[in-house]
């Protein structure tokens, strides 16, 4: 893979920074590549605008900030309409399909997850952030799933492995189900709604499978 650049955002107490920093830990620390990751908040940390950007790359990273956005995580509204401007034109979407209502334009892809929902679901609304990490390695493919497993166990507070371990592999899992099996991002047809999304059937559809 050459250079990617990503963007994380949403707001304090969502575990943004927590989100980049497995990342940036599952590429180059696990998987043996470079990564530079820079983080930027608002006047207050928690509840206010945050955001991590990324930059992945096989070779040594000399120019850390972002010049063309690959990718965009996007957990909050404000966030999204900050920062959605910014992705390329055949660049990622991927939200929380809750929080955020999407403009996808034609050569984008868009990829929409319950996290919030999924982390209640699972009993700690606290990782709905990890749910996030899970859905986000299942769409990229960037490293193999035991380096994404390795990269979160090392980053998460001794004692919460297991509940971490269990979000990640819900986000995973929501992926294969709406997404797998050559299912693909989301219609083309959002872009024309103005990025109103297709929405799920039902809230079962909302947990993933253990």
């Amino acid at each position: 893979m050459s250079r990617k650049e990503i963007r994380i955002t949403g707001f304090g107490g969502q575990g943004v920074v927590l989100c980049g920093h497995i990342i940036g830990h599952a590429y180059s620390i696990d998987a043996g590549n470079e990564a530079t990751m820079i983080q930027s908040f608002g006047p207050e940390a928690r509840g206010s605008a945050c955001s991590t950007s990324l930059v992945l790359d096989e070779q040594e990273v000399l120019y850390p900030y972002l010049k063309g956005l690959d990718i965009l995580v996007a957990m909050s509204q404000d966030g999204y309409d900050k920062y959605v401007e910014d992705l390329a034109p055949d660049g990622t979407q991927i939200y929380e399909s809750d929080l955020v209502e999407p403009v996808v334009t034609k050569d984008q892809k868009a990829f929409g997850i319950h996290s919030t929902r999924i982390a209640e679901e699972i009993g700690r609304v606290i990782v709905q952030n990890i749910v996030m990490l899970g859905f986000f390695a299942a769409v990229t493919r960037m490293v193999s799933k035991d380096e994404w497993i390795s990269a979160v166990t090392d980053s998460v507070p001794a004692g919460t492995e297991e509940l971490n371990l269990k979000a990640f592999h819900a986000g995973w899992d929501w992926y294969e189900e709406k997404y797998g099996d050559g299912k693909g991002s989301e219609p083309e047809a959002a872009a024309d709604q103005g990025g109103e999304a297709e929405k799920e059937a039902s809230p079962e559809e909302t947990v993933a499978a253990e």
